[in-house]
């Protein structure tokens, strides 16, 4: 069995899993915009994420970033902001998905020459 290269992605792997049952387990399904973002996001971070455990590459990474930049501004820009329960989770899976593949992007030494760059 191959060895995970970093242990972030499996969880944003768990994160898009749950993105995708999150309609449901939290009762916001009936919101097809919602749901609909909710479901393509946690497709595209669970196929981000695999990608990222099969075949580490950077974009990869940078893909989780993008992914988690949408889900921390969709709440806004899809006119979700004032339903607390999907607007909160947005915010809190966004920010961690963000963190989570910086974090990569940061610490493997195959994919920092951008973090070496910028702060030196």
């Amino acid at each position: 069995m191959k060895q995970v290269k970093h242990w972030q992605d499996p969880v944003n792997a768990l994160l898009g899993a749950w993105l995708i049952v999150a309609p449901w387990a939290l009762g916001f399904h009936a919101d097809l915009v919602v749901a609909g973002n909710y479901v393509l996001v946690g497709v595209l971070l669970v196929a981000a994420a695999v990608g990222a455990i099969v075949l580490p590459k950077a974009w990869e990474e940078w893909v989780e970033v993008a992914l988690g930049l949408w889900l921390l501004a969709s709440p806004w820009a899809l006119g979700f902001a004032d339903d607390s329960v999907p607007m909160e989770n947005a915010l809190f899976c966004g920010l961690l998905v963000v963190v989570l593949a910086l974090w990569v992007l940061a610490s493997d030494e195959d994919y920092s020459g951008w973090w070496e760059r910028l702060i030196g």
